[in-house]
Parts: structure tokens; C-alpha cells; sequence
């Protein structure tokens, strides 16, 4: 229905035509201004989200509320639409970002009610139509476009929407959509036992970023399609917050009680992935790329391994772990290298990274051309691809852009969770409406850390599940298609993508740290994961990009605890005395190793070796000892000694400094060496010319004494009188 404009409206209208045409200009500059100060005008209710039948009738309603300072009078509002229905996904964009023409056609009611709009006053609006009314007769997306007019004639307002139609008579084959949420935050830990942040536990609440991602777990546990992505150091970070615990904040050290509402937070999130297919991270979400640029290349096997554990254990059941997502869905074929080595089958990747081709109208060779290759052929490609890596091929599972922006997009402005849904609907439809043969996949993905509403993906994803045109599967459904695979670029990996990654100078203090953390692994005995491993993993994590102020606390925290957990073994008995006095030619010097590490964990058993060397080996020798060729194992709070055997090599005596060190079983320092001083007494030979000389003197003393006793004896016999015949013993003649 159209209303009859009044000769003063005509009049009105001609004449703001020819001043659009003599003053462009000048007409732009007031069109940008009142755009600037337009109005509210909401689109808050469509349905229902897909017609069937010519006859189904649409309701569009909303509101407009005057956000101006002064009355508004004699407001006209309108539909605008068309018959005809998008030919490309692109014109789609281009329309919705006001690059393309309005609709010609439309339906208008004749003012808004009520006449005379106050300061934030609100008036109601409805449009009612079936698609039989608007000439919309086959399966597509249409444009349709609210508009609020001035007296004049002039937009005040406009909201641009669409309406999906699918007869019902009309069959078309379903679109796979795998839709992945991810839970990923921050590290908040340096060290395993030292939280440098205090916002993990605000961010579980109800209505936080955290608490928001869990009520997403829970409405949608039952509902198809869905694959969670999780990184395992958050939920390790929540586990260590649901127990006592340290946070060192503002120079202060606190230690604090279990968190009641960690513990809530991860046993609602366990019940509620105990289903859904669940991905997880390698464990921090390295910066993949910038590790392999910074040739730290272990620590993403390591990762890997570790989320496989980390995971099971908070979260009782077994993960995925041969996918990967790096940052931004960007890599190049050193991160694709890493990955593939450390077990990763599949990869992320967003449409920038492995863009889609068509072959373009050969040049001449003698005129250059710089017009780029086109990267679409206006259909929309399989998610799939397959990648080279040096372990074998790789699947590439490629997200779908506007599909991503569209689930994580931002809903806080009214209307806006509405115009996403039917933007979201409208692109499905399109994709399932282009002309192709084989079935495709398609995926979607938010951004990394997104501040999801609860309600809107919910509804979305529920959304997604009834729509006629698509069949919701898992991520790990998601296979290369039989058909002819979709032509697409190779990896592309700017200079751009590269500066964003974790700088050169930050990953430095990260090696440096790391080459420390090292040695206390070498050392440490029994134990699945090392010490620092899930530490250094942290201070890697992607979320650290273009925040190395901020990651600056948590490196110098863990490296004071390489540092503190290094010193806990050493050489004792050097505080009191460094001076070790070797009696004689030879002696043997003992030197005692301390494990000053808590003895009740067995992963704090260490197994070492000890090298003595002497800075004389022509005065002083070092003899073959216990933990020189042969590693000894001291458990957690115990000492063990070793026995040196020294050989003075000189007469004169003096003394001479010995270096111990402790060393890893493959010869590496570990900790600082301690000097001792090793005094030797010179007095060897001078002793034994003395003991000998004494021997001497014994013994002519000893001769002198048997000599004397015989001489005495010979004495006695001579004088006694002989006795007489029969006479008893013992009497005299």
C-alpha cells in the first residue's frame, strides 16, 4: 500500500532532488551529519525465519525512539524491498554495508504514531507481507530495508536486513556446518604455584566473560554441530585456584584459600563437555609460528602432550588433540612443520591464509599488469584442503569469514543479536542456493578470546539445527570432499602476520629462561611432565602478542624459580670452612651434596654428577672418585657424600684451590661452582725419617733391656750354694 503525497511533499522532494544534483557535496556532508545524529531505530522482532508457503505472512516490527533534544514531528516510516534476489554472497555484503542501491520498491505507512515523538519517547512500528505480496516466488535471499523520513523527505534512519524464502515443494541438498566454540583465556600463573593476575576468579562469575562461555556449555550440551575448543592451562589454572594458593600482586605476596567458585566453575564445565566433541590447544596456546621463527622448537611437542594430560584430568575424559588452530588461522610451513612432527593431522585456518583461486585471462608479456588474481569464483568453497608437511600430508579445514564474524559478533547495541540472526540465516541460504553439485562443509569460528552472549549463540546455534538448508556435524566429521577439490593459493604468511608474532626480544628472555629450566630437568628423576615445562609453555602463550609489558612480570617470576629451585642443590659444608687439610702424601677430601628439595614428591628425587678439578694438578692431584665417570641420586631433603681422593705431588706443601662443580648426566653446569682450599703439609719425608729414627731407639733400648736382664741372671746363679744330696728343695746345707 502507498500513500498519496501530499503537493507540499512533492514540491519538497523535487526541490531536494535538484539541490542533490547542483550540491553534492554539500548534500553528503548533511546526509554524514545526520547519520551521526540519528535516532534509534530498532529492528526487534522477524518471523518467521524462513516462509515455505507463497501465503506465510511476515511480521517485521521494531521501534524508534527520538534520542534528539527537541520534539520530533511528522516522522513517515517505510519498507524498502525488492523482488529480485541476491546473485552472490558479496552483493549481500555490499548491501548490508549501504554500497549498493536501495530497493526501487516498497511499502510505507503513513506516519509514525504517535504524530508528535518527545525527547526519548519511543514509537512502535510493524510491517506485515507475504512473500506472494512482494513478488518473491523462488528459493533465495531478499533484501528488505527500514527507513525513518523527515517531514522533508530526507532518511533520518535506516536498518537493512533480508528474508530467506524456500518454497516447500523445492529440495535442495543440506550444507554440513561445523560450528566450533572456543574457551581460551590468559595465562594467570608465572610459576605453577604463583598466580601474578587476580581476575581469573571474577571472570567465572554469572554475566562474565568465563561465566558466559560456561552457560554456552550448558544450554547447548544436546545440540548438533557443536565442537568446544578448550586450552588446557586455563582449566590448570582454574584447578590451582580451586586450591590454597599464592598471588603475588603489586610487589605483595598473599597466600590464599581454594576457591569455592573455581571449583563450581570447573565441575559445571566437565559436566557439561562430558558429550560434546572437545579440541584442545597444545597447553598455553603457544605462539606456534613465533617459536618456530625463534627456533624454540620442542616446546610445542611438549605442549601437545601435556594438554592430552592437563585435560583428562580436569576434565575426566579424553580430548583431541591432532588439531590445531593457530593464531588467527594464519601459518606458514615452518609453524605447519612444527605442528605435524608433534602429531597434529589437522589445522585451522582462516581465508586469508589459504585463499581460494581461479584462473585468471593469461597477459601479454608486454604489458605488466598489477590487477591481483581473483580469489573467489563466487561460489563458496569445501572447507577443505590438503597440505604438504615435512610429516606427511595435512589437512587444512578452512573457516568461512563472514560466517565466523557472524557468531562471534558483537550484540550489546539493541537490535543487533536480531539483524546477526538473519544475516547468519541469509548466508547459509546463499550458500546453500548457489549453483553447485557436490555437497560442501562449512565452518564457523569466533575470535579467540571472544566475550561471547549467552542468549544470542544459544539461539544461534539452535537456530542453525532447524534451518532446511544445513546439516549441522562435529569438527572431526569434517573430511576432504570426493569431488574435485576446490583450487586455492598456497599458504600465505605476510611480513605483516610475522610482526605480529611474540617480538625477537621477548622470545629471547623466553630461550633464556628456558636454557635454565633445562638444567633442572636434566637433574630431576621421575616424572611425566618437567618441572618448568608447563611454565615456560605459559610465558609462549599467543596471548602475550603485542603485551610484553605485560608478560615482562611472569618471565622474571619463573625465572627466579628456575634460579631458587637451581640453588636448592648443592655443596654444603662450605659456609663454615672452605680449607681442607690433606694429612700425608695422600688423603681423601669429602664433599657433601644437598637435595634440599621437599622430600615428600618423588618428582624432586635428582640425579647428578660431581667434578673436581684442581687449578695445580702439578702440586695436587684429583684420584678416579664415586660421581666423577658415574651418576649418584639423592632423594628430596637428604644429603649424600662423596669421598675425593687427593695426591700431593710435592714435598714443599702449601695450598691449593679446588673447583666443585655439579654437573647433569650429560657433563652440563648446573649452578654455580664452589672453590675449595686444599692444604697440604709438605712434612711427608721428615715424618718418616722420625719414625724410623724412633723405631731405632726403641729398639737398642729394648736389646739393652733383654741384655741387662740375662747379665743379671748369670749373677745370681753364680753365688747361690749348691744343695745336698736327699735334701728337700727350698733349704740349706
Amino acid at each position: 500500500m502507498i500513500n498519496k503525497a501530499t503537493p507540499l511533499a512533492v514540491l519538497t522532494t523535487t526541490l531536494l532532488l535538484l539541490a542533490a544534483v547542483v550540491l553534492p557535496a554539500t548534500a553528503n556532508a548533511r546526509t554524514t551529519t545526520a547519520s551521526r545524529q540519528s535516532p534509534q531505530l530498532v529492528v526487534e522482532a522477524m518471523s518467521p525465519d524462513v516462509p515455505r508457503e507463497p501465503a506465510t505472512e511476515v511480521s517485521v516490527s521494531g521501534s524508534f525512539t527520538n534520542t534528539g533534544t527537541e520534539a520530533l514531528t511528522g516522522l513517515r516510516i517505510r519498507m524498502r524491498y525488492s523482488s529480485q534476489p541476491f546473485a552472490r554472497r558479496a552483493d549481500m555484503q555490499a548491501y548490508q554495508n549501504g554500497e549498493m542501491p536501495q530497493p526501487t520498491a516498497w511499502r510505507a505507512q503513513s506516519y509514525l504514531q504517535p504524530p508528535s515523538l518527545a525527547p526519548s519517547a519511543k514509537a512502535p512500528w510493524q510491517f506485515d507481507f507475504t512473500p506472494q505480496q512482494l513478488g518473491i516466488t523462488r528459493f533465495g535471499v531478499y533484501p528488505v530495508a527500514i527507513e525513518v523520513l523527515d517531514p522533508l523527505g530526507q532518511q533520518l534512519a535506516v536498518q537493512r536486513t533480508f528474508v530467506s524464502y524456500l518454497p516447500k515443494n523445492v529440495k535442495v541438498p543440506r550444507t554440513r556446518l561445523a560450528m566450533v566454540l572456543p574457551i581460551i583465556d590468559q595465562p594467570r600463573r608465572a610459576d605453577d604455584r604463583t598466580f601474578l593476575s587476580d581476575g581469573l576468579s571474577a571472570s567465572l562469575t554469572a554475566g562474565k566473560r568465563l561465566g558466559d562461555l560456561l552457560k554456552i556449555a550448558q544450554d547447548t550440551a544436546s545440540t548438533k554441530g557443536l565442537t568446544w575448543l578448550v586450552e588446557p592451562a586455563l582449566l590448570d589454572d582454574v584447578r590451582a585456584l580451586s586450591r590454597a594458593h599464592t598471588v603475588e600482586t603489586k610487589g605483595k605476596t598473599e597466600n590464599r584459600p581454594a576457591n569455592a567458585a573455581a571449583a563450581t566453575w570447573l565441575g559445571a564445565l566437565r559436566t557439561a563437555l562430558a558429550k560434546p566433541p572437545v579440541v584442545a590447544t597444545p597447553y598455553g596456546d603457544p605462539d606456534v609460528t613465533a617459536l618456530a621463527h625463534n627456533g624454540v622448537d620442542t616446546i610445542v611437542s611438549t605442549g601437545i602432550s601435556a594438554a592430552r594430560i592437563i585435560a583428562k584430568e580436569t576434565l575426566g575424559r579424553d580430548v583431541v588433540t591432532e588439531v590445531n588452530w593457530p593464531v588467527n588461522g594464519l601459518l606458514d610451513y615452518d609453524g605447519l612443520d612444527l605442528l605435524a612432527t608433534g602429531g597434529v593431522r589437522s589445522v585451522l585456518l582462516s581465508e586469508p591464509s589459504l585463499p581460494p583461486t581461479t584462473p585468471t585471462a593469461p597477459t601479454t608479456p608486454t604489458t605488466p599488469t598489477t590487477t591481483p588474481p581473483a580469489t573467489t569464483s563466487g561460489t563458496t568453497p569445501d572447507a577443505t584442503a590438503t597440505l604438504q608437511s615435512v610429516d606427511g600430508p595435512v589437512t587444512a579445514m578452512v573457516a568461512d569469514t563472514a560466517l565466523s564474524e557472524i557468531l562471534g559478533a558483537e550484540t550489546s547495541t539493541p537490535g543487533a543479536a536480531l539483524l546477526n540472526r538473519q544475516r547468519f540465516i541469509a548466508e547459509t541460504a546463499m550458500i546453500s542456493s548457489e549453483p553447485v553439485t557436490t555437497a560442501r562443509t562449512v565452518i564457523a569460528v569466533p575470535p579467540r578470546r571472544w566475550a561471547p552472549d549467552p542468549a544470542y549463540v544459544t539461539d544461534l546455534a539452535k537456530t542453525a539445527a532447524a534451518l532446511p538448508w544445513l546439516a549441522p556435524t562435529t569438527l572431526g566429521a569434517v573430511k576432504p570432499g570426493k569431488g574435485v577439490p576446490t583450487p586455492r593459493a598456497d599458504l600465505t604468511y605476510t611480513d605483516q602476520d610475522r610482526r605480529k608474532e611474540l617480538g625477537k626480544p621477548y622470545m629471547t628472555s623466553v630461550k633464556r629462561v628456558g636454557a635454565r629450566a633445562d638444567l633442572t630437568a636434566a637433574v630431576t628423576t621421575d616424572q611425566d611432565i618437567d618441572v618448568f615445562d608447563l611454565a615456560l609453555l605459559r610465558l609462549a602463550s599467543s596471548a602475550w602478542r603485542a603485551r610484553d609489558e605485560a608478560a615482562a612480570p611472569y618471565v622474571k617470576r619463573v625465572a627466579s624459580a628456575v634460579d631458587e629451585r637451581t640453588g636448592k642443590i648443592s655443596i654444603t659444608g662450605t659456609e663454615q670452612s672452605q680449607i681442607r687439610t690433606l694429612a700425608g702424601k695422600n688423603g681423601e677430601v669429602p664433599i657433601t651434596v644437598h637435595n634440599g628439595l621437599g622430600q615428600d614428591v618423588d618428582a624432586n628425587e635428582v640425579t647428578v654428577r660431581l667434578k673436581v678439578t684442581s687449578d695445580q694438578p702439578g702440586m695436587l692431584q684429583i684420584e678416579n672418585y664415586e660421581a666423577q665417570n658415574e651418576s649418584i641420586t639423592i632423594r628430596g631433603g637428604q644429603n649424600r657424600t662423596i669421598r675425593v681422593p687427593m695426591t700431593a705431588m710435592t714435598t714443599s706443601g702449601g695450598q691449593i684451590t679446588v673447583a666443585v662443580q655439579l654437573t647433569t648426566e650429560d657433563g652440563r653446569k648446573y649452578g654455580k661452582p664452589v672453590e675449595l682450599t686444599v692444604r697440604t703439609t709438605g712434612y711427608t719425608g721428615i715424618a718418616l725419617v722420625i719414625v724410623g729414627a724412633a723405631l731405632l731407639v726403641m729398639l737398642a733400648a729394648v736389646v739393652l733391656r733383654v741384655l741387662r736382664r740375662r747379665g743379671s741372671r748369670r749373677t745370681s746363679a753364680a753365688t747361690v750354694p749348691p744343695r745336698r744330696a736327699g735334701a728337700p728343695a727350698g733349704t740349706e746345707s
